[in-house]
């Protein structure tokens, strides 16, 4: 068994040399239908990193040529799959500015706005390619509407919004979490605005009646009386909004609790007037 364990191992490091040896003198050749044809060989042997070099080589040399769209169209694919989607995204922009007439366009243009989507890190990071990827999708159902890629260039929005949102959330309850109550309260209602149509709707309303109503409370006594009123403003827009919520108790619970403290301010506001 140990015998035969040597004898793969020398194999493999056989091959590895000779194919080593085979890469160098191909591209040191001047031979480029023969270096052409290998880097060929090596995309459909999956073989990305090492085409890509070859490709390189060869890019001035066909250019203008009937070898050079396919070639290209390779040479974009070779950074996709080697997940180096800022080469694979700029490799797709420059190959529909080089054949914006290809019966391929329609298929590359998907692939650059799908390559910002793979770039959109994770939602506590900046989320400007998230962005990019919502707009270049958006470009792409529009200039074609009835592309076969439109459905899943419409879930790829939807999962980028969907990022967008937990963003935006995590920066609301961060704001609430240190008392910025105001400026949790607006977060909220920005959140409410931009993603009404989201399941969790109902629960930034109320949380931006929360913030506002804590807000209140922690004024000076002098502004409290028109920041409670803001709460009762919000729980009335709320009901008309969400009438059927699970979550109309919680906002209820805030609304009643700004009418008393309202009715208690006035009531120290007559004691106060009566004593004078």
């Amino acid at each position: 068994m140990r015998k035969f364990l040597l004898y793969i191992s020398v194999l493999a490091v056989i091959v590895t040399t000779s194919c080593n040896n085979q890469l160098r003198r191909i591209e040191k050749s001047n031979n480029f239908e023969k270096k052409l044809d290998y880097a060929n060989q090596l995309f459909q042997k999956k073989k990305y990193n090492t085409a890509i070099t070859l490709y390189t080589d060869l890019v001035q040399v066909y250019k203008g040529t009937d070898k050079f769209e396919p070639m290209y169209y390779n040479f974009a694919y070779c950074s996709y799959y080697v997940k180096d989607y800022v080469q694979a995204a700029f490799q797709f922009k420059n190959y529909l500015d080089l054949f914006p007439n290809s019966p391929r366009a329609v298929e590359i243009d998907y692939m650059q706005a799908y390559c910002y989507y793979k770039q959109s890190p994770k939602v506590s990071l900046d989320q400007t390619n998230t962005m990019k990827a919502i707009a270049a999708m958006q470009t792409f159902i529009n200039n074609y509407p009835t592309a076969e890629k439109v459905s899943e260039a419409n879930l790829v929005i939807e999962l980028c919004r969907r990022k967008l949102e937990k963003k935006e959330f995590s920066s609301a309850e961060l704001y609430y979490n240190l008392g910025f109550f105001k400026a949790a309260g607006i977060a909220f209602k920005n959140l409410m605005r931009n993603y009404p149509d989201s399941d969790k709707s109902d629960g930034y309303k109320v949380m931006a009646i929360r913030s506002y109503y804590n807000y209140a409370k922690n004024s000076i006594p002098e502004r409290q009386k028109e920041r409670y009123a803001t709460v009762l403003d919000e729980y009335l827009d709320f009901a008309d909004h969400y009438p059927n919520s699970k979550l109309k108790p919680d906002a209820e619970k805030f609304y009643t609790l700004a009418q008393n403290n309202i009715k208690s301010l006035d009531n120290e506001q007559i004691k106060a007037k009566s004593n004078q």
